[in-house]
């Protein structure tokens, strides 16, 4: 995924979905592991980059 570029504030949508319904995520902090936060109900949840960059569907 070394192609794929995204930075802090981008919205991303993932493979599998939040259990809220919503399935876009803001980026809110990258490093070794990235942590992003629910378009729909506001929940933040941090991922490692490897299991992120496996999940990314697209950025929006």
């Amino acid at each position: 995924m070394a192609d794929r570029q995204y930075e802090i504030g981008d919205v991303v949508e993932m493979k599998k979905g939040h259990p809220c319904g919503a399935n876009r995520w803001e980026i809110i902090r990258m490093g070794m592991d990235i942590r992003l936060k629910c378009e729909g109900c506001g929940r933040i949840v941090t991922l490692p980059r490897q299991k992120f960059e496996k999940m990314l569907k697209k950025i929006l």
